[in-house]
């Protein structure tokens, strides 16, 4: 095992939560977006991570086994939440509908705030990792120099 596996995985996860964190800022960006290209208010999006797992290339009995430690985790993809959307009473909004009614993205700004502190204490245990590991390299170099 190398012994810059643990900042190979770390970096990996502060990857993975910066571009969480840019999708989470880009969702309360457009939190009163109404109108897209599409014609269809703004959608909020999701970050699906995936482990880097060695094995996951496995034929299926194979990952059977117990598993290798990990590589670390990549972005799977950015989705669109299904959720509903809102629906707010506003005729003189230019987006409403017959009835007087706008629908409004699907975001909630609580919920966007708690994902946003998520992922800056994930980014966060990521530094610390690496900071360690760092740590332990140098104790590790400076064994035979004292």
């Amino acid at each position: 095992m190398s012994m810059f596996r643990a900042i190979d995985t770390s970096a990996s996860g502060l990857t993975a939560e910066r571009l969480r964190m840019d999708v989470i800022s880009n969702n309360i960006a457009n939190v009163n977006t109404t109108r897209t290209e599409s014609g269809d208010p703004f959608r909020r999006k999701l970050v699906i991570f995936q482990a880097r797992n060695p094995r996951g290339s496995l034929p299926f009995m194979d990952r059977l086994q117990p598993q290798m430690p990990g590589k670390g985790v990549r972005v799977q993809s950015i989705m669109d939440d299904m959720a509903p959307f809102k629906m707010e009473y506003d005729p003189n909004h230019p987006d409403a509908d017959s009835e007087g009614y706008v629908r409004r993205p699907n975001i909630n700004i609580v919920h966007e705030m708690v994902d946003m502190i998520t992922a800056t204490r994930a980014y966060e245990a990521n530094v610390t990792s690496i900071n360690s590991a760092k740590d332990m390299i140098n104790a590790a170099l400076n064994i035979g120099s004292r």
